[in-house]
């Protein structure tokens, strides 16, 4: 069985929650989770064997769940596909999933249990709510018949979802969410007709709900923020790290800051899979957050927040491109070269010097850099990139990002490849770029992984991300990675939002 690891440092400063007498500020909690897999996923197995792996893995959850409510915890947030795993096809998954009812039914599971038909995974997390009086946020699969009458029916006569439940502290269906934006490896699920905009209100702020890739969309991820004006985000992740970009917690951490919102993240925590990365992330700063490729354990994190954050502050309006664009273009003397990311192909500018100013542009994106490194070594290569285009692997969605990253030895062909430390430090930094959309999430990520403090750089209102001062960084990467939503193709789940 999995274990239960939650060091000194990630519980012991919550005890404040005790004396927490108003809604005025909450204490969020989320949970990595090492999550037990079936052996087998090639033929379906008995409901009863189902259930035997979905109570292993709830066994676990259970520790987490009490032992954050002891702290105070208002409500926790479990990870997607926590409670059974990912790797099935629509046949082996059946056994696993329950009927969901529309949580305007009013029902506590853990008093009625068999309102609606059999459906022990949802008594028993209601019950963990009621008996913890916390709200607890998980994800498990629904299940709806559906016949001839309905031209979109599957031929096995029933919709699946990827769907997340949140059961409020009296153990009732608050919401339920299915998600809209499947990644493209979950054949086992089908794909919502409509966007669901899932939101519930508690006495620590209003939630929004939405899972893992749906963050990567305009719809519901966007406009759940910006038409629901939703306070906090609760995101049940499955996320495997696509170094040196796309990796959990600087992603998820930047979004939260660009949108102005709390965000709880739970990934699961499986290393073979690169999966790992969660945190709780205010507008303001990362508030707690983990990233762990050595060990095999869960993880509880905690934090308090602010209920509402939007009233404290509003994000600065940034103009992406107002820097940028009355920068003339640098040369410098060198020709660019081609490199791939995640299988995008970027042009790629060597940094030949300790200090410089640096111009490569890819279609309209053109991305200016300039830097002063606290001494140049000859034994690590930085390049500054650009990307302009449509990701095509794994699903399609338009890019533009202007990146500095190190490539992982000083063979540039090893540009963009994932890289894990840097002695190289940089004293000074400006990253700016001629973005075509205001949606560009900043990130800069350190030596061994880890995220560089708010109070060593800033996001200016013309767009530069910047140094602020102070101790010199050693960066891993640096990145501007801006989505442009309108330029989706209709297969991100099911086109591209109305933006406005």
């Amino acid at each position: 069985m999995a274990s239960l690891h939650f060091p000194q440092w990630a519980v012991s400063f919550v005890f404040f929650a005790q004396a927490v007498g108003s809604m005025d500020t909450f204490l969020a909690a989320v949970y990595e989770h090492a999550v037990i897999l079936p052996n087998k996923t090639e033929s379906p197995v008995s409901t009863e064997e189902a259930l035997l792996l979905i109570n292993k893995n709830i066994d676990i959850l259970e520790s987490a769940i009490k032992l954050a409510a002891r702290q105070g915890a208002h409500i926790i947030v479990t990870p997607e596909d926590g409670i059974y795993g990912w790797i099935f096809t629509r046949e082996t998954i059946y056994p696993y999933l329950e009927d969901i009812p529309d949580p305007e039914v009013n029902w506590i599971p853990c008093r009625d249990p068999r309102r609606f038909g059999y459906t022990p995974v949802q008594e028993r997390l209601s019950c963990l709510a009621k008996e913890n009086s916390i709200y607890i946020v998980a994800n498990i699969g629904d299940k709806k018949p559906c016949n001839a009458t309905d031209p979109h029916c599957p031929p096995d006569g029933r919709y699946q979802y990827n769907t997340n439940v949140v059961f409020d502290s009296k153990g009732r269906l608050t919401a339920r969410y299915h998600k809209y934006n499947l990644f493209e490896p979950e054949i086992q699920f089908d794909f919502p007709k409509d966007s669901e905009l899932v939101t519930f209100d508690t006495p620590f702020g209003k939630f929004g709900v939405f899972t893992c890739f749906d963050i990567f969309s305009y719809d519901p991820a966007v406009v759940v923020v910006k038409d629901a004006q939703v306070d906090s985000v609760l995101l049940p992740t499955a996320w495997y790290n696509t170094l040196p970009l796309l990796s959990a917690v600087p992603f998820h951490s930047a979004w939260a800051r660009a949108m102005g919102v709390n965000v709880l993240a739970a990934n699961t925590h499986n290393t073979r899979m690169h999966m790992t990365g969660s945190g709780i992330y205010s507008p303001e700063a990362v508030r707690v957050y983990h990233y762990d490729m050595e060990t095999e354990s869960g993880q509880l994190l905690l934090s308090e927040l602010r209920s509402r954050p939007r009233q404290h502050a509003t994000p600065a309006e940034v103009n992406w491109s107002a820097y940028a664009r009355t920068v003339k273009p640098f040369s410098s003397g060198q020709a660019d070269f081609p490199g791939k990311i995640y299988f995008d192909e970027f042009s790629f500018t060597k940094l030949t010097g300790s200090a410089g100013n640096y111009t490569v542009c890819q279609k309209d994106l053109c991305c200016h850099l300039t830097y002063k490194m606290s001494e140049s070594r000859m034994d690590e290569v930085y390049v500054l990139g650009a990307f302009d285009g449509l990701h095509t692997v794994e699903g399609q969605y338009y890019l533009q990002i202007c990146t500095l990253l190190k490539c992982q030895i000083t063979n540039w062909r090893t540009c963009g490849e994932p890289v894990g430390s840097a002695f190289t430090k940089f004293e000074e930094f400006s990253l700016s770029g001629t973005f075509r959309t205001k949606y560009v999430f900043p990130q800069i990520v350190l030596s061994g992984s880890q995220l560089a403090l708010e109070r060593y750089y800033e996001v200016s209102r013309d767009g530069r991300l910047r140094n602020r001062g102070g101790a010199p960084l050693p960066i891993l990467v640096m990145a501007l990675y801006g989505r442009v939503f309108e330029r989706d193709p209709p297969s991100l789940g099911q086109g591209p939002g109305k933006l406005q």
